[in-house]
C-alpha cells in the first residue's frame, strides 16, 4: 500500500494487521511523489509541465500544499541532527512501522538516489518519532496515524 507522512491511512489497518500476523509489508511512495524532498517548492510545481498529474492533485495544491510543505520543513532539524536528508527521514519513518519490511522508492537520477540512500541505515529515535508526530499534528498535513506502533 502507499505510505508516507502525508498519506498514512495504511497505518490504521493494513500495516497493524500484517504486523500482528507476521506478514511483511512493502510500502510505496514514501516521499509522496517528491513532495517530501528538499527540492519541492511552489515554484517547482509551477514549472511542471501542464500534463503532469501533480498539478491537479489536491496534495500539490492549496490549501493542502502549504500544510504538506510545512511538514516537510519540520523534518529538516531531524535530518540535520542525523547528518542526512529530509528524503531519508521521510523514508525511515515508513520503515519504522512494525511490519513494514521495505519501501519502494523511485529516482530519476543518481543524485536523487544519493539523497535518500541513507534511509536504509537511519534509525529514528523515539524522540525523533515523537517530534515528527507533533509536526504532523501542528501542520494538519495528511491523514492517518503519525506515530509508529
Amino acid at each position: 500500500p502507499p505510505l508516507s507522512l502525508i498519506r498514512r491511512q495504511a497505518a490504521e489497518a493494513e500495516i497493524p494487521w500484517c504486523a500482528a500476523h507476521g506478514t511483511g509489508v512493502i510500502v510505496y511512495s514514501p516521499m509522496q511523489s517528491g513532495l517530501l524532498t528538499e527540492r519541492f517548492s511552489v515554484n517547482r510545481i509551477e514549472s511542471l509541465s501542464e500534463d503532469d498529474w501533480r498539478r491537479r492533485s489536491p496534495d500539490f495544491r492549496p490549501p493542502k500544499l502549504s500544510r504538506n510543505l510545512a511538514l516537510r520543513d519540520a523534518l529538516r532539524p531531524i535530518a540535520q541532527q542525523h547528518g542526512t536528508t529530509v528524503s531519508a527521514v521521510s523514508i525511515a519513518w515508513t520503515l519504522a512501522w512494525p511490519g513494514v519490511t521495505g519501501a519502494i522508492v523511485g529516482a530519476r537520477s543518481p543524485d536523487q538516489v544519493d539523497g535518500w540512500i541513507g534511509a536504509a541505515t537511519l534509525e529514528l529515535t523515539l524522540a525523533d518519532l515523537d517530534q515528527i508526530a507533533k509536526a504532523v499534528g501542528q501542520t494538519a498535513a495528511g491523514s492517518g496515524p503519525a506515530l509508529p506502533k
